[in-house]
């Protein structure tokens, strides 16, 4: 009942929107400007210091062999020797680069588990080297980890809430090399689009041509924009980024309609349009039930117990919608709201949809999630 009233008041909202003209939007929140990018880096660490929910190194022999190798380099000998700690745990580091970061600057750093520890809560990640694709290390992560869940256990019973066996370490590590770029040696400025579409690209070429009053900006597709710095009259790169990032576009998107069957959430556009189409629906309920009956034989008489199978089946047909039509030209929020008025279940309505989208009616690109 919720879930139908929020669609009530979403598409309400929707209807309302959809009169309103499309808001501009400024070229920095359409664009990335080629070569100014992030950087993944990874790394294979140990976590120490946990309250007994770390490894068991039986089964997590990877464990005992790094914590061997931190101890001998820390001037610990210990081959040979018996240890089964269970206050350690194996671990994957992540982290992403930010683009222009320097040496010295600080980034968030993910923890994962890959052993069999139940929790990192209170646990201390020690020095962990992080390498690029390139096999470089550029930053070094060390700090204590901030879980997201609680685990509990009792000898019969166990709770855990969230994902205790990951964590974050904020700032948690530093960066020791720059990537190689040199931003102030380009002459070319290419502005690749998030989601590619001819109309935006002409229209990020003619705003920014307007601004600076020359031809400086060249759609190469849909979803490239190269322009030209030399044209910009900027004293720089960074300069002329400055200058057209914040210049506001009207973009354009494919009519489109996505659909969550698990939570039975609708989204679409506003230029979704249905042709003239006809529409029935109605709900099948196939119930199936099984009562065996046991026969047995008498008291002290020779015989077998027998099985005899018993089954009831029935089919009952829910009232449904009746046989109505849609007009050509008609929106697919118009189609939700009537949907809405007579009480279709969201289940029921993204049936229909896909019906309606099987037939050829629904001119727009559905996405099922």
């Amino acid at each position: 009942m919720r879930l139908r009233k929020f669609l009530t008041v979403f598409f309400m909202i929707f209807l309302g929107a959809s009169i309103a003209q499309a808001q501009s939007v400024r070229i920095k929140d359409l664009v990335e400007v080629d070569g100014v990018r992030s950087n993944d880096l990874v790394g294979y660490g140990l976590v120490v210091g946990l309250n007994g929910t770390g490894d068991g190194l039986r089964n997590a022999p990877f464990t005992e062999e790094i914590m061997s190798n931190i101890l001998e380099r820390l001037g610990v000998n210990v081959t040979g020797e018996q240890f089964r700690p269970k206050n350690v745990a194996a671990v994957i580091v992540t982290a992403r680069l930010p683009a222009f970061a320097r040496t010295g600057n600080q980034i968030d750093v993910t923890v994962s588990a890959i052993g069999d520890a139940s929790s990192l809560l209170g646990g201390t990640l020690i020095m962990t080297p992080l390498n690029a694709a390139d096999g470089q290390i550029y930053a070094v992560a060390q700090g204590t980890v901030i879980a997201g869940g609680v685990a509990a256990e009792g000898e019969a019973a166990a709770v855990i809430q969230g994902v205790p066996t990951a964590g974050v370490i904020p700032s948690g590590a530093r960066v020791e090399r720059e990537v190689e770029f040199d931003f102030t040696q380009l002459s070319t400025l290419r502005l690749a689009l998030r989601e590619p579409d001819f109309t935006t690209a002409a229209r990020i070429e003619e705003v920014i041509n307007r601004r600076v009053g020359r031809r400086a900006a060249t759609m190469l597709d849909a979803g490239t924009v190269s322009v030209n710095l030399q044209k910009t009259g900027a004293v720089s790169p960074a300069r002329a980024v400055v200058a057209l990032e914040n210049l506001s576009v009207e973009p354009e998107r494919k009519a489109r309609v996505v659909v969550d069957q698990r939570s039975g959430t609708i989204v679409m556009g506003a230029d979704v349009r249905i042709s003239r189409v006809a529409v029935s629906q109605g709900n099948l309920t196939l119930r199936i039930q099984e009562a065996p009956l046991v026969v047995q034989p008498n008291p002290f008489a020779e015989g077998e117990t027998v099985v005899i199978p018993r089954t009831a089946a029935g089919i009952e047909e829910e009232p449904g919608i009746g046989l109505a039509e849609v007009p050509s030209g008609t929106s697919l929020s118009e189609v939700i709201a009537g949907l809405n008025a007579l009480g279709v279940s969201p289940r029921d309505m993204i049936d229909i949809l896909k019906s309606i989208k099987a037939a050829g009616a629904l001119h727009a690109e559905f996405l099922v999630m």
